[in-house]
């Protein structure tokens, strides 16, 4: 007998309050926003910031971030697109398809814009926000598990997800429970904010090496989690679209913190290093010279030109 036999499924992914739908995939997202926002307004108070520009940058981040979301899985799942028959098909966020990826690309762009223009330094914000980007991806794939979509290969584990038949790709119909990775992603996702909090306390590292160590390992955690599921895809030389990109993702991200974390050397910048003498001018060791004080020119005296008061000779007049 086991503990558990199953993860059940949700039976709705829907509530209504009145005329008002609300679908738990969209509540999964506000709670991963409002999580990002609480870690990372945290960190950057914590260095003095203040909460506006966190505001700020949440808003036209997510605006962005939602965009470039389903751009990219409209882009690289246009198949599923395609089988939702009404014209609003590319914009149907709530029933799903929204690609990590061109969310990361855009919501970062749009928030190093914002941060850019308040004249704070985009590495450092980087840094500040790397967690809580790993945060709401551990809330936000629990939308995942409320629509019943995204799982992975059939399975027996006591875990295992119990998929209803209406939900269960062509070719499995058979099978019953299937792998959560929506789950094991989730734990992976909190498992990688100890990891960079823990490398950020015990190593000093430049900014924004702690981004480009987030990617990196969520890269990484994708890579594996694409080798599971069974949604359709697009596949080249056996492996699914996403799992390239996660490749070359990683490659890219773990080159460039390599090459700034320790091979590039840090611009010292000119006021702090020492000032070194001139070619042409040798050191004074007795000193700086003291200034010469400059010699008060005398004014010259104008003399004043005139006509002088004299007497011609022989016109003195005698006395009366």
């Amino acid at each position: 007998m086991t503990l558990l036999g199953s993860i059940p499924s949700p039976e709705h992914s829907t509530i209504g309050l009145g005329p008002v739908t609300i679908h738990f995939y969209g509540l999964m997202l506000l709670l991963a926003i409002a999580g990002a926002m609480w870690l990372t307004g945290k960190r950057y108070v914590r260095r003095g910031g203040n909460w506006d520009l966190i505001f700020q940058v949440a808003v036209w981040g997510v605006l962005a971030g939602v965009v470039g979301a389903r751009l990219y899985h409209d882009a690289t799942s246009w198949n599923e697109v395609s089988q939702i028959h009404h014209w609003w098909a590319p914009f149907a966020v709530w029933k799903g398809g929204l690609g990590i990826y061109g969310g990361i690309l855009f919501g970062v762009g749009a928030g190093a814009i914002v941060v850019r223009r308040a004249g704070e330094s985009i590495p450092k914000m980087l840094e500040i926000v790397a967690p809580g980007l790993l945060l709401a991806q551990a809330i936000g794939r629990w939308g995942n598990y409320w629509n019943q979509e995204l799982f992975g290969k059939p399975t027996s584990l006591p875990w295992g997800l119990h998929i209803d038949p209406v939900n269960r790709p062509a070719g499995y119909e058979r099978f019953s429970t299937f792998q959560p990775t929506f789950l094991y992603e989730s734990l992976l996702a909190l498992v990688g904010i100890g990891l960079l909090l823990l490398l950020e306390r015990r190593f000093k590292l430049r900014a924004p090496a702690l981004f480009s160590l987030y990617v990196a390992y969520y890269a990484l955690v994708r890579f594996f989690m694409e080798l599971l599921r069974i949604d359709p895809a697009h596949h080249f030389l056996g492996l699914r679209l996403n799992a390239w990109v996660s490749i070359f993702v990683f490659a890219g991200a773990w080159g460039f913190f390599v090459w700034w974390q320790l091979i590039r050397k840090p611009a010292v910048p000119a006021a702090e290093g020492p000032a070194e003498p001139g070619p042409t001018e040798p050191p004074n060791k007795r000193g700086p010279k003291k200034p010469k004080k400059e010699k008060k020119k005398k004014e010259p005296s104008v003399k004043v030109k005139g006509p002088r008061m004299s007497v011609p000779k022989g016109r003195v007049r005698p006395g009366r």
